[in-house]
Formats: C-alpha cells, structure tokens, sequence
C-alpha cells in the first residue's frame, strides 16, 4: 500500500484518538513531512483529520467514507484472497462486477460503492442508493463447478452473513423474508439480487453476481414515498459504527460460510425467517396464488402449500406475507 493507504488504515483504526505524527512516522517507516504530505491528500478527499501541535493527527470518529484500505483492516484471514475495489458513485455494482468479468477478472472481486445512480433489484426493479448512508457490495463468484441451485445457495449464504454482521456490530435483531430480504424492526434494510451469466456456446454458467444492498442509516431527505412503507435502516443516525466495519463483516462472514462447501449455515437461515407458517402470495410473471409457508428445505428452497391442498418446492420467485 501506499503511504496515504496505510497512514488511513492506521488512522481508521484509532477514529476518534489523536495520534502523534513522530508516532505515524515511525509506524510506517517515512519522514515526517512524508506524513504531512499524505494527510493533506487525505483532507483533499474528504476525510475530516485534525492536525493540533504537540497531540499529531486524529480522524474524526464522524468520519464515514469507504475506502479499501479502512475495509482491509477488519477483514479476517477467509477473506486475504478477495480483490478490493471502492467507488464514490457507479451506475450498480453488479454491472462493475460483470464488466470486470468480461476483461478476465477472477473469483472473490468485490465492488463496493457509496452510491449508485442505477441500482437493480429483484423482477427489473431499482434499488435506491443514496450517498453516504448504506454500502453496496458486489462479489464476482466463479467456482470450478456449479449450477443453478447454486444460485438460490449464494443469496441464502448472504442473507445469513447480513444477519450474522447487523446482530454482531448492533445491538439489533436482523431477521430473513425469503429468499433474499433482511429485515430490521419489521422494516426492510437490505436486498440481495444474484444474477448469472452464462457461455452461450455451450450454455454452462461463467459465474455468478451477487449484489447486497443495505441501508446503515436513514437517508437525509427520507424514502421515496413508493418505499416509506416498507423501509427502513439499521441505525436511526451515524454513530459509532462504520460503513468500513460493516463491509468487512459482510465479507467475513460471506466467506467464511462459502468455503466451507456445505449446508450447515441452513439451520440458522431456517431460525432468521420470519415467514415459515404464514400465509403468503406467491408472485410469478404469469399470476399471484395464495399459500402457506410450510417449510424451507436443506436446498434453501421454500416449500409452500396452495389453496386447493397441493405442495410445490419454490426455488426462486418472490412472496409476500399477507397482512390478516
């Protein structure tokens, strides 16, 4: 890293606390001015850094801007392998993830941005990403061999790895709408949309998108009116947690689940839905039926039981709980 990657890192670490610029030199191995040079690239940036004669250089503990090496510092060992990239602002970073695809990037890039401008979800729908107040990651995966359950695998994976970051970083309960919602006091906080690409000449599949939306905090002027119902952000304002922290969970965990190439995080994704035993619609392109939520299977699929008695696996589609 360079210079002013490293001197961040450090300064992300101790957000809030005035660290000695004798200190940081001798950390990094530069000069002193090397230093004085590096924060003021850093203040250019953004990143709110007070500089006071005799106490050094503090980043304030307000400071929330996404960065690759503030990102690196809370990653686990899973995660040494993944190559980081962040972005102020792009169209979605899932259309990141597949053009880096197309120019020979491999398994375990991962786009992260502070906004997008184009955010997709779920059935051709956008999902809002304002500035500053949540975090969009990306992942490109390309494993050796794989399949279209595995597609249903990789969001149900994400989904607990988001549950799993919510409940260790807050003090808040996160809970899952199959197959890909997660929800934070009975409000939306975060989509998930996987997307595949395939070889058309042999019809195999390339790899796999998987895009995780989250809303850390309300944005400034509030939700679209489409969206005010339903929802919502895991903190009421910034605070002590960082968008930096909460990427590198996600990342942890995701990969942490993912290598083990097995089905044990099943159980706890069965224990996160909230809508086993509900009555639900079930909504297809061709029409909207009505079911009851039996059962979610050790493939991840939804096992629903419709009206006139008969069952059906469901291993993608949407659903919503019907309010009685």
């Amino acid at each position: 890293m360079t210079t002013k990657e490293t001197l961040l890192a450090l300064f992300e670490k101790n957000r809030g606390f005035f660290i000695s610029g004798e200190y940081i030199a001798q950390n990094l191995g530069v000069s002193r001015t090397a230093v004085w040079k590096a924060v003021k690239k850093l203040q250019k940036e953004g990143f709110d850094i007070t500089a006071v004669t005799n106490r050094g250089y503090c980043l304030s503990k307000d400071t929330d801007i996404l960065s690759v090496p503030a990102i690196s510092e809370y990653l686990s060992d899973e995660c040494k392998d993944i190559h980081l990239e962040v972005f102020r602002s792009v169209d979605s970073t899932n259309n990141i993830c597949k053009q880096k695809a197309n120019l020979g990037e491999t398994n375990g890039y991962v786009a992260i941005a502070s906004s997008q401008s184009s955010g997709r979800g779920r059935r051709g729908r956008t999902f809002y990403s304002p500035a500053d107040t949540g975090v969009y990651v990306s992942m490109l995966i390309v494993p050796e061999d794989f399949h279209g359950a595995g597609i249903v695998r990789l969001t149900t994976i994400s989904a607990v790895a988001v549950c799993r970051a919510i409940e260790k970083l807050t003090d808040k309960k996160a809970s899952i709408k199959w197959v890909n919602d997660i929800y934070v006091n009975d409000r939306k906080v975060c989509g998930i949309l996987s997307e595949a690409s395939y070889n058309l000449e042999d019809a195999k599949l390339d790899c796999v998108v998987v895009g995780i939306g989250v809303n850390l905090y309300p944005p400034k002027n509030g939700f679209p009116i489409a969206l005010a119902e339903t929802a919502g952000s895991i903190l009421d304002k910034p605070g002590s947690l960082s968008r930096n922290q909460l990427v590198a969970e996600i990342l942890n965990n995701f990969w942490s689940i993912y290598l083990k190439d097995d089905n044990s995080y099943v159980d706890e994704y069965r224990k996160k839905s909230f809508v086993l035993g509900k009555e639900i619609d079930v909504i297809t392109p061709k029409e909207v039926r009505k079911a009851t939520a039996l059962a979610i299977n050790d493939d991840c699929s939804l096992q629903v039981r419709y009206e006139d008695g008969t069952e059906t696996a469901l291993s993608s589609g949407e659903i919503s709980v019907r309010v009685k």
